[in-house]
């Protein structure tokens, strides 16, 4: 008789969730957000005063227009100086640049308004005066 062929050993079918596996878990993404930051000047403001959620996210999307326009305009000022890096000096001069543009256009704004009211108050005016012409011609005769 012929010696018998060795089997081989069962190999064991892995299942998901047994013990020395490791499970990969989805990392939590991170939302940066200044609304903690917000909601304690505003009681520091007024501590009975509350915000709603709208709000809230309104005035967050704010701070990160303001700060994304601070980081533009002092990396320019960076570049235009040919240096690598932002100084405090390029960020404070970013915000006097970027607090004076809303001024230029109030004053923009404004002369127009002026303008206006000026031609509107000649035209008023224009109108009195053909008015009082009438009322004094109709005296004269």
């Amino acid at each position: 008789m012929a010696p018998k062929a060795e089997k081989k050993p069962k190999v064991e079918k892995r299942v998901p969730g047994k013990e020395g596996e490791t499970s990969k878990k989805k990392a939590k993404k991170s939302n940066e957000t200044y609304k903690i930051y917000i909601f304690k000047v505003l009681k520091q403001i007024d501590p009975n005063m509350g915000i709603s959620s709208k709000s809230m996210s309104i005035i967050n999307s704010i701070i990160n227009d303001i700060f994304e326009k601070l980081a533009g305009e002092s990396a320019k000022l960076a570049r235009y100086n040919k240096k690598p890096t932002i100084t405090s000096r390029e960020i404070q001069t970013a915000d006097a640049l970027t607090q004076a543009e809303p001024q230029v256009v109030d004053l923009k704004t404004r002369l127009e308004q002026q303008e206006a009211e000026t031609c509107e108050a000649d035209s008023k005016l224009k109108l009195g005066l053909e008015k009082s012409e009438k009322i004094r011609a109709g005296f004269s005769t």
